[in-house]
């Protein structure tokens, strides 16, 4: 892993705002979506794709590249944005989201983008893919095999039962290279979560499923990348870490907001947006 400067965490701010700027772009032109978990992952999918994955958008498909699983497909605008600008393919491309022939659906398919790990779009099914890909990992590779694997998850999908199971099989498993990222923006499709199906006290329900678990800022860079080091060095359990999250970040009048969970983006909310995340660079 690069060295963490003050230098490359402000390159990285502004990387993840350029993403912003890209995914109210793509949106606005696409005319539907989900914009507030899109942007309020960016910093954490910069992160990723820019210092702590293993990957190489020259060879996509390259076999010792970690694993990254977007179970919460919804948000794939923040994937492709992020793919886009790490080089996977041309920014251009990000103006056909959600239109006919495009390789940008609106829930991710690896049918048109063959260098994503999974398909995804019902909730809950995407921990469940990790955990067999580490256990098939396991098998073939033994127990240190190198790779990692991550899984995003959104908290309003944690009300899906299929995710405890997988839960449960990763920690009888043991599956230490397997870290869950939780997208705590509090908010899904029709209010706040802790409305809708509480889930406090979170952490101590992954304790007492035997996972390694971390409350951070997912705003952070450095407590993001942190976490994920201190989840490398677990070796007896898998991880999770706890994202807080701001659902809309970097746009005020959608900040934590759960009605911009999947609401359009009209021209005119579209330009106010650019206009506050354009001033955010300067």
């Amino acid at each position: 892993m690069l060295q963490l400067t003050e230098e490359k965490i402000k390159w990285m701010e502004e990387k993840a705002n350029e993403i912003r700027v890209s995914i109210i772009e793509m949106l606005a032109e696409a005319g539907s979506g989900h914009p507030a978990g899109a942007l309020g992952m960016a910093d954490i999918f910069t992160a990723f794709y820019f210092f702590i994955l293993k990957h190489d958008p020259t060879n996509p498909t390259w076999e010792e590249r970690d694993r990254l699983i977007l179970s919460n497909g919804h948000i794939c605008p923040v994937l492709y944005a992020t793919f886009a600008h790490a080089g996977y393919f041309p920014l251009e491309e990000l103006k056909t989201l959600r239109k006919f022939g495009s390789r940008l659906q609106g829930h991710p398919d690896r049918r048109f983008l063959p260098f994503l790990e999974t398909t995804s779009g019902p909730l809950g099914s995407g921990l469940s893919q990790a955990v067999g890909m580490c256990i098939a990992d396991k098998i073939d590779r033994g127990l240190y095999s190198g790779r990692q694997f991550f899984c995003i998850l959104s908290d309003g999908e944690l009300d899906e039962g299929n995710i405890w199971e997988a839960v449960m099989l990763a920690a009888k498993e043991k599956l230490q290279n397997l870290t869950v990222i939780i997208d705590r923006n509090k908010i899904q499709l029709s209010g706040n979560t802790e409305d809708m199906m509480p889930l406090e006290p979170l952490k101590e329900k992954w304790e007492a499923f035997n996972w390694h678990v971390q409350i951070i800022n997912g705003h952070d860079f450095r407590a993001i990348i942190n976490a994920v080091l201190q989840a490398q060095a677990i070796i007896d359990r898998p991880s999770v870490i706890i994202a807080n999250t701001t659902p809309g970040k970097g746009v005020s009048f959608m900040e934590n907001k759960w009605e911009w969970h999947g609401r359009p983006i009209s021209k005119e909310d579209a330009e106010k947006a650019l206009k506050e995340l354009k001033n955010a660079e300067q």
